[in-house]
């Protein structure tokens, strides 16, 4: 299926985190107006609510995910309904938990996969974890593969982005190759591109202000990071 994600595009993860200021679907809205001002190719976006506010202010392609159920198992549009929500909300295309863990609904991955084709007519991104996901998931039917997950499903999380799954999957899979998860950097950037990336997902270092704001304050020698006593 052809995808309308275009080929070096940067998407821009508008994603928030509950109890966090931005914590709303008009607050997304607005960080996908400002991520298409300064560039970006395509949106990624959790849940109807936000897709439709999204969808409402860009005519970018929307990559839908729906987060539903247990966050430490298949969480990433789960089923084809949590699918179908966002499709109808305006996603142009649907990503989702590619992984080999069980599905909460018991069904193969590759009948999920048939019945977003046949009766949503999208494209499928399919978030993996691991090499052998990736392989499967393309068998499987998935239009692209994402290096999302890697370093989230067991194990310890690297700083960095997994530069050398990107490279091993775009060398094996004969579809494209998105890179995700922990680009923060320009360098982070070109180094997923140069191992072959299709197109690449950048979500904290831009959408999540917070974190980033910690993040670098961390880097303070500690008699600057601490705040005079009032």
């Amino acid at each position: 299926m052809v995808t309308p994600l275009a080929a070096g595009s940067l998407v821009v993860s508008c994603q928030s985190i509950p109890g966090d200021p931005f914590d709303s679907a008009g607050s997304m809205a607005l960080m996908a107006r400002a991520a298409e001002l300064g560039g970006a190719g395509a949106i990624r976006a959790n849940g109807p609510e936000h897709v439709a506010a999204i969808r409402a202010v860009t005519t970018l392609p929307i990559i839908g995910i729906n987060k539903l159920g247990d966050p430490s198992g298949v969480f990433i549009t789960p089923t084809f309904e949590s699918a179908a929500e966002v499709v109808a909300a305006g996603a142009d295309l649907v990503a989702l938990d590619a992984t080999l863990r069980p599905r909460p609904d018991g069904h193969p991955l590759r009948r999920q996969f048939e019945r977003i084709h046949q009766e949503l007519g999208v494209p499928i991104l399919a978030d993996v974890d691991t090499f052998d996901a990736g392989l499967a998931a393309r068998d499987a039917g998935a239009d692209l593969v994402a290096t999302t997950l890697s370093g989230y499903t067991g194990g310890g999380t690297p700083a960095g982005p997994d530069v050398d799954l990107v490279r091993r999957l775009a060398a094996a899979v004969d579809c494209p190759v998105v890179a995700e998860g922990r680009i923060r950097t320009p360098e982070d950037v070109r180094a997923v591109v140069d191992a072959g990336a299709y197109a690449v997902v950048v979500g904290t270092a831009i959408t999540n202000p917070t974190f980033m704001t910690a993040h670098l304050v961390s880097a303070l020698p500690p008699k600057w990071s601490t705040r005079p006593s009032s």
